[in-house]
């Protein structure tokens, strides 16, 4: 016979429906019994005094009432060892020295639903301005839309408040639909630019608290409280930020430089650093045949008619070095 996993706050259904019956007709067998072992693990069924193979209810009343006095003394137990605690640790919180910060520094958020309360949480206190890191990843496809949805009603009402919000995005976002449905969604200061390359998805809030991503798929984040690590973080992003195009609410055009596109200029750039395709896309924030098509076209413009002389052509043309120049 095996043994219930169950409390008695969780009786099965066949348990249930078994001990309803024994009610009703005043008695059930002990073999009709042999599946449900919780009903006498619980006290809810006992052997007859003339007939051990047959099985009488306790009445619901009688159950309840011993049930209830058992869970009283399991909460009497508790508080008992609640006190004990206390007694142990107050006197050790007297002592200031070395003592350990009331907030941890670093803390692993496991979980989507963990990552956003934190977030959220965090922002409900913020009054000041919330800076922004947005790649690819997160923005596109079911999971960003269920995302921005989250992202929307918080970011709105710390708008509302007064805040300020900047957000980098990667320069392939510049024509996602859905960033701008976001963004024509937010009344206040909300400002965003882009880059060709951004590095992985960032948040810091009231420049006090930083989440950052802890694992590949998203699942895992870190929340970051540590004056340094954050103070970092926010001197990094102002420096990418100086260095990014405006996106909105005024968006500015990245100029074309003999006939190369802002885009094709990057892709120059890592092609001159010897990238294959896949890299090339993966940086840039786009599918591979998108960047093979860009460095088609970008081989045509400069009249190349292979890989290798289309690298001598890039450093020919002096296109990256007037891209530095820009920068």
């Amino acid at each position: 016979m095996s043994r219930c996993e169950h409390g008695v706050d969780e009786l099965c259904p066949a348990g249930a429906a078994l001990y309803e019956r024994a009610l009703r007709t005043g008695h059930i067998t002990a073999e009709d019994a042999a599946d449900t072992p919780c009903l006498t693990d619980f006290g809810l069924l006992h052997p007859a005094l003339d007939d051990v193979t047959r099985l009488q209810p306790v009445t619901p009343a009688a159950a309840l009432h011993r049930l209830l006095r058992a869970a009283r003394s399991r909460v009497a137990a508790e508080r008992h060892r609640e006190n004990r605690l206390v007694d142990l640790f107050e006197p050790l919180t007297q002592i200031n020295g070395r003592a350990a910060p009331d907030i941890a520094p670093l803390h692993l958020l496991s979980g989507t639903q963990q990552i956003n309360r934190a977030i959220s949480q965090a922002l409900a206190e913020a009054t000041t301005e919330v800076i922004g890191i947005q790649p690819r990843v997160g923005l596109v496809g079911p999971r960003g839309a269920a995302a921005q949805q989250i992202a929307l009603a918080r970011d709105q009402a710390f708008l509302d408040g007064g805040g300020r919000i900047r957000t980098l995005y990667q320069h392939s976002l510049r024509h996602v639909p859905s960033v701008y449905t976001y963004v024509e969604h937010l009344k206040g200061d909300s400002t965003g630019r882009s880059l060709d390359e951004v590095p992985d998805r960032l948040i810091v809030i009231d420049q006090t608290v930083a989440f950052v991503p802890a694992d590949a798929e998203g699942t895992l984040a870190l929340e970051v409280r540590h004056p340094a690590l954050v103070g970092y973080l926010v001197t990094t992003f102002n420096r990418l930020w100086q260095l990014a195009t405006p996106m909105f609410p005024k968006p500015e055009r990245r100029p074309t430089v003999n006939g190369i596109t802002p885009r094709q200029q990057a892709i120059a750039a890592l092609l001159v650093e010897g990238h294959t395709d896949a890299v090339i896309a993966e940086r840039l924030g786009m599918n591979i045949r998108t960047a093979r098509d860009h460095i088609a076209k970008l081989a045509a413009t400069l009249g190349s008619e292979s890989r290798a002389q289309l690298g001598y052509l890039i450093g020919r043309s002096g296109i990256l070095a007037q891209e530095d120049q820009e920068g």
